[in-house]
């Protein structure tokens, strides 16, 4: 076999103006022009902003802990960004390289590159948790595949599946050619008989499925409830401008409140846009009250909460009629269904039922869009013992997908969280949630 020439990881295009890219007769994309410019309000870590070092080198500002490395040659879900994809790689193995099983398991668990078990089940005591998004291979050398079809899959599987959910690692350069070379070399060597599992928790195939956190209003065991109630002192107390929430909204914040939750994100005619509550509160609370509330802050998530909670037990009921809502829900959609960053994911590969929904991606069970995923927001989070609203959890996933990730107040993700909420229709309020 000869070695082919790799074509470049991304081929980039000229930007071209939005309305030029979306016209058309029969275009299948929504159509993103005339949407308003939004200048974020949101708390400097959730704003997903990029400085440059005085040595040239971008860094990315996040939360702390999070990484801050900058994904800027990978396509985000900006409305702005018209890159495409990667394009679709067919390549040959490399002649005079030499495959080494034990490297190739190495990279198999690196979680540098994948791990590539956060997919997939392999023997080992050591590879825990595995995952079940992609099919078991513990005995994938048993069907005696070509070693050119092993490299070509994990080099760039849409060449054999279109609608593959695995990344393309040789495409998008995560791993070398030498480096695929070896992983196929492990790969064959995956033979049964396989060894019995000693702890049914490694394996997914034998996992409990968590079972949840209690009573998530239970004050005692979730701590987001005192948050919420804790809120009540900023609703009555006078901002800067000499009033507060309650001057407007009397009769009590129960009262008030109640059922306002039930129809949010929603198109906001006085700002041409499409707003969750946390959107809202960015720019109502400044104009009324004379106080900031970004989004992310401890302010807007305690507001949110008790706000929401106003409607606890009552269905969700966003509208979906008007032309504004239409337009947003298919562009929502349309950013469900875009592909992404390093590993050229989307939302639907993890969270659509015919996908990865209710498979674990290691040990993370994925929820299904369409038994709804929204109307416990804002959430405790168990592991990070604090609050995230839907857009915080919007931004963790854009790490491990590669990509930068957007102003936490950015109309692509209100319109997206729109659509993901449509599937919510129905089903009560219950907030705040509780998970890990």
């Amino acid at each position: 076999m000869t070695r082919a020439t790799a074509r470049p990881a991304w081929r980039w295009i000229a930007l071209v103006v939005l309305s030029a890219a979306c016209a058309g007769a029969g275009a299948d994309l929504p159509d993103y022009t005339g949407l308003p410019k939004w200048a974020s309000r949101a708390i400097p870590e959730a704003r997903g902003d990029v400085r440059v070092l005085p040595d040239g080198r971008r860094v990315a500002l996040r939360y702390r802990g999070w990484t801050t490395r900058d994904f800027d040659r990978s396509r985000t879900y900006a409305y702005d960004d018209v890159r495409p994809e990667p394009s679709v790689q067919r390549v040959m193995m490399p002649d005079g390289v030499t495959g080494d099983p034990t490297k190739g398991r190495a990279l198999f668990l690196d979680r540098t590159k994948g791990p590539c078990t956060g997919c997939h089940l392999v023997p080992g005591d050591d590879v825990w948790p595995a995952g079940s998004v992609g099919p078991d291979q513990s005995t994938i050398g048993d069907r005696r595949l070509p070693d050119q079809y092993l490299y070509q899959i994990v080099w760039d599987a849409r060449v054999v599946f279109p609608n593959s959910s695995m990344p393309p690692w040789g495409t998008t350069a995560i791993v070398s050619s030498e480096e695929v070379v070896h992983l196929v070399a492990y790969l064959q060597t995956l033979k049964g008989p396989v060894p019995p599992e000693k702890d049914p928790d490694r394996s997914p195939l034998t996992r409990r499925k968590p079972v949840g956190f209690g009573d998530n209003l239970d004050p005692t065991n979730n701590p987001a409830m005192l948050l919420a109630e804790s809120a009540e002192d900023l609703w009555t107390a006078r901002g800067p401008a000499g009033k507060a929430c309650a001057d407007c909204h009397d009769g009590g914040i129960d009262r008030a409140m109640r059922g306002v939750a039930t129809r949010y994100p929603k198109f906001v005619t006085a700002f041409r846009r499409v707003m969750s509550i946390e959107d809202f509160l960015t720019v109502h609370a400044p104009a009324t009250t004379g106080r900031a509330v970004p989004a992310q802050s401890d302010d807007n998530l305690n507001l949110t909460m008790l706000v929401k909670r106003a409607s606890n037990g009552m269905p969700v009921n966003v509208e979906m009629s008007s032309a504004e809502a239409r337009a947003a829900l298919a562009r929502g959609k349309a950013t469900f269904e875009k592909r992404v960053g390093d590993r050229n994911h989307a939302c639907t590969d993890c969270h659509a039922p015919d996908r990865g929904a209710g498979k674990f991606l290691g040990g993370r069970l994925l929820g299904d869009v369409t038994a709804g995923l929204t109307r416990n927001f804002p959430v405790w989070r168990t592991d990070r013992g604090e609050v995230w609203d839907m857009r915080k959890r919007f931004q963790w996933c854009m790490t491990p997908l590669g990509t930068n990730m957007l102003a936490a107040d950015s109309i692509e993700y209100a319109e997206l969280e729109l659509y993901l909420t449509t599937f919510d229709n129905g089903k009560a309020l219950s907030v705040p949630g509780i998970r890990h």
